[in-house]
């Protein structure tokens, strides 16, 4: 079985929760590790290393492909 991969990190809780239901609605098996030490302790995002989203090698293209459309989208900027 391989080991799941980061695929992308972020800083703080806000800027996943779309990402989330991207993923959720796509059915793309995935995690977010340091999601809830995060949200306990925000300003010790970068000493966690961030949000790490973790997902199954062989999705890497299909979340990439998630991720750059959801950044390329005018109407959706995580503020």
């Amino acid at each position: 079985m391989n080991p799941f991969i980061t695929a992308a990190v972020f800083t703080y809780p806000h800027e996943i929760t779309v990402i989330k239901h991207l993923l959720q609605e796509a059915e793309i098996t995935h995690y977010f590790e340091n999601e809830m030490m995060t949200g306990i302790a925000p300003m010790y995002s970068h000493a966690f290393g961030g949000i790490q989203l973790k997902v199954h090698p062989n999705d890497l293209d299909t979340v990439k492909n998630i991720l750059d459309q959801f950044l390329s989208n005018d109407n959706l900027k995580i503020v």
